[in-house]
């Protein structure tokens, strides 16, 4: 085997050319297959950092954020996400439990600075989790000490755990952070400790990772007196234990399922109408928790997989290439084959050294590819999380793992042995008399047709990619420039949090009237509006209607509706149509009427042919079904981002200047909070430069400690809220385009082979009076003979494929024929420019030189 391996080695050598070509179009191949399962490995396969993941399980099966109300939950009554109360029913009454933890779902916004700081707060993601959330994760301290179940009860002092990322980036790595007091939202805490290296929480999400823990019950001084931990059916904790060996996970579901419908009926009495009828319907499931709360594998692993398929596809190609390189290797050295055939060699050893050769050339090309992995998942994180700005960490790294480097290992292998045996079983089975003839002869129909099969296939799956393509590429456009209802041309997003300032509801109007008296002093901003959140922000307050004079809806009806609170000119800001009544004006104020203006699915879904204006309607209880009076439609917005192919959902808009006195405490709380608007929309037509710069300018000037986390253009808050098909789209472009190149150089490497295996012949026709054109045409009829049948095999490929990927699809049809024809016309015009300079090659023959050598 040595001797095999310094054989190649020096065979290589020798062959620089055929050496390069199939290091390079291997390392393209499986450096973007290894880019790809990088991803895999961290964002589907990976377990939690933790001590023993495979002991831990999660309590729900769905992933929900953030707040879900009420004692029911889904159209299928499957919760997951549970109220504070119900989590420690579970922990009390579990035993089967070592430890179950509980954490916020979303996330807690924080503004952060040292006790005694006068610096503008930094603003941080916290994420509220019980005492024992570090035991139950068998997380230690990097310095010192971690939560426990004392810091998470009533009364204990305000304690806080801070990220090794943000202790280290942030503060230095200083040690004196361990024990020293921060202001957190204008209250004081201590930063107890720092979680160790690599930890990041118990939930991965490509947004709002942790940069503090802190203790459930501590929302409590935060929040006020009907916080959600004070209220039992607020919904918004993940669940996750860790189970004594030997527990039998089926007979724990059934028990945590029992417990469960135990404690909903003891609130009963609390539930509204249509929850007392399917409560006794609602279940729960018990499944393996090793991955944590795997938020991002439910939001990618679709859009993985088909670039895990593209990827392979890519590599399939290569691997065509490197199966033709080796063979007309093979078949150019036939003769010393033969020779050695004659002189004892067996098959079996021919093939051997065959395959060394292949084996170390796949080897060399994965060494370089893992550079190429690297190069390509940094270029895949950018494409997917670049938008959420430089504070939006994702704890991914582009770095191989061991994992990665085996895959490599394993793939480079199985890569050169698979496509290395076949060329070298096919020269090893050379006639030696017909070898020993001449080099220059043509080769066997059987060897032939290995490599234009080669080639054939190559096209094929290059069509299928480039389709592939076309479709995700035009989904995309079609995405970003489909009909949202509003303007987005000169519109801006300016976000902010009031609510990390010490402000009180009550003094939001006057605080949004002085700000937009400060933005409309800019040049160039021609109105601006302060709104909870702005279309396609990726914010969304729900509640269920109730129609004044209607009886209570059905339970499983679907009463669901948006809102947002927004100040006067919020419409005319964005450019929103109004197709009926009147918009919210200044008019409106805490002494008038409580008025609310409605979309178009709102009037459809529940007014149907009525006239809605005039209408009243409330929320969540038939009481209140008399709040509000409609006062305007304005035309359907595309307000949130997910379920884009489905219609509208129903909306309606309320003033900031009202509010609606709710003898409820909980819904006055709520009522309270509302008034807190996160989102400015700013219309400045033009795109005048140095815009955020500008508003920064004008907030600082209204109040130094008002928090501004971004002002975005709609142009690229769309391509935000676009993110993943954009990087899907992208990289199946690159694989489609590498996909079409490593085949044009399959095809020039064939028909370069097959015109020099053909010089006698070509010379032979030449002389009995073919003209140069009709070599040429010879030629060219060779190669877009195989790539016809490669065009007759892939566009039946590139249909199904759409059909497959149509859930990835917006506004594009599997078998569109204006992309299968690009995609053609591209196949066409690669093969047209591989074929050309084989073809002018054959052209230039000397009839005389070509027959002597015959």
């Amino acid at each position: 085997m040595l001797a095999d391996l310094r054989d190649a080695l020096r065979q290589l050598r020798k062959a620089p050319g055929l050496t390069t070509t199939a290091v390079i179009t291997l390392a393209l191949g499986i450096g973007a297959t290894t880019a790809i399962f990088t991803l895999v490995n961290q964002v589907m396969l990976k377990s939690l950092p933790v001590a023993k993941p495979e002991e831990l399980w999660r309590i729900g099966d769905k992933i929900r954020c953030c707040n879900w109300g009420g004692y029911t939950q889904g159209d299928d009554g499957d919760f997951s996400l549970f109220s504070w109360e119900a989590y420690k029913n579970f922990r009390d009454h579990t035993p089967e439990f070592i430890d179950l933890a509980a954490l916020q779902a979303g996330n807690a916004p924080l503004g952060v600075r040292r006790a005694g700081s006068l610096t503008q707060a930094d603003t941080r993601n916290g994420q509220y989790v019980s005492g024992n959330f570090f035991r139950t994760l068998g997380v230690q301290p990097w310095i010192g000490r971690l939560m426990t179940d004392a810091d998470d009860r009533e009364g204990a002092p305000l304690v806080t755990v801070m990220s090794y990322r943000v202790w280290q980036e942030k503060y230095g790595a200083d040690p004196s952070v361990a024990g020293a007091n921060f202001q957190m939202n204008g209250h004081a805490f201590t930063v107890i400790g720092v979680a160790p290296p690599g930890f990041y929480g118990a939930k991965l999400a490509g947004w709002g990772m942790p940069d503090f823990w802190l203790p459930i019950t501590s929302e409590n001084e935060l929040a006020g007196s009907v916080s959600r931990p004070k209220r039992p059916n607020e919904n918004y904790l993940d669940l996750l234990g860790r189970v004594h060996p030997g527990v039998d996970p089926h007979s724990l579901e059934a028990k945590l399922r029992v417990e469960f419908h135990g404690w909903l009926a003891s609130h009963v009495p609390d539930m509204e109408p249509g929850e007392k009828q399917l409560w006794q319907q609602q279940t729960l499931h018990l499944i393996p928790g090793g991955a944590g709360v795997a938020a991002m594998r439910d939001e990618y692993q679709d859009g993985l997989k088909l670039l895990l398929i593209a990827a392979t596809c890519v590599l399939l190609v290569a691997c065509g290439n490197l199966a033709n390189l080796m063979l007309a290797r093979g078949l150019k050295d036939r003769a010393q084959i033969s020779i050695r055939m004659a002189l004892g060699a067996s098959r079996i050893r021919l093939v051997r050294k065959a395959l060394v050769e292949s084996v170390l050339l796949a080897m060399i090309g994965g060494a370089l590819g893992i550079a190429v992995a690297y190069a390509g998942t940094r270029l895949i994180l950018y494409l997917a999380f670049e938008i959420g700005g430089p504070n939006n960490y994702v704890p991914i790294s582009p770095a191989p793992s061991w994992e990665v480097l085996f895959f490599t290992l394993g793939i480079s292998i199985l890569t050169g042995i698979i496509f290395g045996t076949a060329p070298a079983w096919i020269t090893s089975h050379s006639d030696p008399v017909e070898a020993l003839r001449g080099a220059n002869r043509s080769v066997g129909g059987s060897k032939s047709l290995a490599q234009k099969s080669l080639v054939v296939a190559q096209a094929a799956m290059s069509l299928v990619l480039i389709s592939a393509a076309a479709y995700l590429a035009q989904s995309l456009r079609n995405l970003e420039h489909q009909d949202f209802g509003f303007e987005t041309e000169g519109r801006y997003i300016a976000s902010i949090n009031p609510t990390l300032s010490t402000y009180k509801p009550e003094q939001m109007e006057p605080l949004f009237r002085q700000i937009d008296d400060q933005l409309k002093q800019i040049p160039g901003v021609r109105m601006a509006a302060p709104a909870l959140y702005g279309p396609m922000t990726g914010d969304s307050w729900n509640e269920g209607i109730r129609i004044a004079g209607r009886p209570e809806p059905a339970p499983k009806e679907d009463t669901g509706a948006g809102w947002a609170r927004v100040m006067s000119g919020f419409f005319e800001t964005i450019g929103s149509k109004m197709v009926a009544g009147r918009s919210l004006t200044e008019e409106d104020t805490a002494t008038t009427r409580n008025v609310a203006v409605i979309n178009e699915a709102f009037a459809k879904r529940f007014f149907k042919d009525q006239n809605p204006i005039g209408q009243h309607f409330g929320i969540d209880r038939i009481k209140y079904a008399g709040t509000y009076e409609i006062v305007g439609v304005v035309r359907d917005m595309r307000y949130m981002t997910y379920d884009y192919k489905d219609p509208v959902r129903p909306m309606f808009w309320v003033p900031e200047t009202q509010t609606v006195k709710y003898d409820d405490p909980i819904f006055a709380e709520g009522e309270k909070w509302s008034h807190y608007l996160y989102n400015i929309a700013i219309w400045a037509p033009g795109n005048p430069p140095g815009m955020e710069e500008r508003v920064r300018k004008a907030l600082a000037s209204v109040d130094s400690n008002l928090v501004l986390y971004s002002v975005d253009s709609y142009s690229r808050i769309v391509s935000g809220d676009f993110q993943q098909q954009n990087m899907i789209a992208t990289l199946t472009s690159l694989f489609g385009a590498l996909a079409l190149v490593l085949a044009a150089i399959g095809l020039y490497g064939v028909m370069a082979y097959a015109v020099q295996q053909r010089t006698s012949e070509i010379g032979l026709r030449m002389a009995l009076g073919a003209g140069r054109g009709d070599v040429v045409k010879m030629v060219l009829r060779g190669a877009f003979w195989q790539i016809g049948l490669g065009l007759g095999l892939g566009i039946p490929l590139a249909v199904l494929a759409g059909n497959l990927m149509k859930d990835q699809l917006f506004g594009v049809k599997a078998g569109d024929p204006v992309m299968l024809a690009a995609a053609t016309v591209l196949l066409i015009l690669a093969t047209l420019l591989a074929s050309l300079v084989p073809a002018r090659r054959a052209a230039g023959v000397d009839p005389m030189v070509a027959l002597r050598e015959q």
